[in-house]
């Protein structure tokens, strides 16, 4: 079985994309906007996902990397780790309302579960930092042992994960405000995820090809789970019950049981597999390959691949957008958004059929993410 029963929210796992409101019903768009930071230019393009086009590009003093949406505001956060500021963008008007200064440099940001503040991680500082929301201000610092490469908050609010690449990792107290000792890892940190329920933390140790379970907040090692790849990037499906991991040393997408502590098993999926995003109806998984430029597509309950989409020149993200109606694909090189019509996908190819591909459309130079807001 490929289905557990739990509840998640979007921002539990830091998935990275917000909504309020209801989607119109399936073929019509989306009524809302993707938010498209833009890492080649200063600014972020705001898409009308009804129109289908660019409805603004939101200029900032320098390149954002990141970009956050919580569900109860209109606003959106980028970041832009030059300045090493975060800009606030209203929903309604497509123009920076306020910026808030972190220090010299800002590498990384995720938003409190209560949506009442932001975390920032500084690497030059070594610091985690706390903007309050309200105010708009700094209101707290944790000081980091090391030079961090990042992080994960846990969705209770009381603890974040922080990586240390060859250093290893450490849980800070968000409450008391400080950072726990160093765990060793055994090699290379990469990412670091709470699994869900803030029991324990996923990392992924990049020179041994394995994902480690610490319960969480002890840091007590829980397990070792060896992989056949490089675990570079993580998605959790829709209710936190399945891990996903791709990486450098195959063409596969490794699936992970967090809760059973093993691994259920790999699948062949693309040409050197990346980024992935997940829907829950249908319980899809989409795989972008960024080297052949299309995404492949798998059904979670069967495993098996359902569609293989061509979508532009180096696939590096996918959004979801509220209802599982639409997958949005943006391409680096081309600097383009695919449009993915997920209802389309399983259906049988006939002359009245639509294909997945929707449309394309240009938002700018090298796209790297994006969130998604009804309006």
């Amino acid at each position: 079985m490929w289905s557990r029963s739990a509840f998640l929210s979007a921002s539990a796992m830091g998935v990275p994309f917000a909504f309020s409101g209801c989607a119109k019903k399936p073929g019509t768009g989306f009524p809302g906007y993707a938010f498209v930071a833009n890492s080649g230019g200063r600014a972020v393009a705001a898409v009308d996902l009804n129109a289908f086009a660019v409805k603004k590009h939101v200029g900032l003093d320098a390149s954002p990397s990141q970009i956050a949406a919580p569900v109860r505001k209109s606003v959106v956060y980028a970041l832009t780790p030059e300045t090493g500021s975060v800009h606030e963008i209203r929903t309604d008007t497509l123009a920076v309302s306020r910026k808030v200064t972190v220090g010299a440099q800002a590498d990384a940001m995720q938003l409190a579960f209560d949506e009442g503040s932001l975390w920032v991680l500084s690497a030059a500082a070594k610091k985690l930092v706390r903007v309050n929301l309200d105010s708009f201000k700094v209101d707290s610092l944790i000081a980091l042992p090391a030079t961090p490469t990042g992080f994960h908050a846990a969705a209770n609010g009381m603890s974040a994960a922080v990586s240390f690449g060859d250093d290893g990792f450490a849980l800070a107290d968000l409450v008391e405000r400080r950072c726990g000792q160093m765990i060793n890892g055994g090699g290379k940190i990469g990412q670091v995820r709470f699994r869900l329920g803030s029991k324990a933390v996923i990392a992924a140790n990049l020179d041994r090809r394995l994902i480690s379970l610490y319960e969480a907040p002890s840091g007590r090692l829980i397990v070792h789970l060896p992989l056949t790849v490089r675990p570079d990037r993580f998605c959790f499906n829709a209710d936190g019950g399945q891990l996903f991991v791709t990486g450098e040393g195959s063409d596969a997408v490794v699936v992970v049981y967090p809760f059973q502590t093993e691994v259920a098993g790999t699948l062949l999926v693309g040409r050197a597999p990346g980024e992935m995003a997940a829907t829950s109806t249908p319980a899809y998984l989409f795989v972008a390959s960024p080297k052949s430029g299309d995404v492949s597509v798998l059904n979670i309950d069967t495993q098996r691949l359902v569609a293989a989409v061509s979508v532009g020149t180096e696939p590096c993200y996918i959004a979801i957008t509220p209802g599982d109606e639409l997958a949005l694909v943006l391409n680096k090189a081309s600097g383009d958004m695919a449009v993915l019509r997920v209802g389309a996908i399983a259906a049988k190819r006939g002359k009245s059929t639509p294909p997945p591909l929707f449309t394309m459309i240009p938002v700018g130079s090298a796209p790297t993410c994006a969130v998604i807001r009804a309006v």
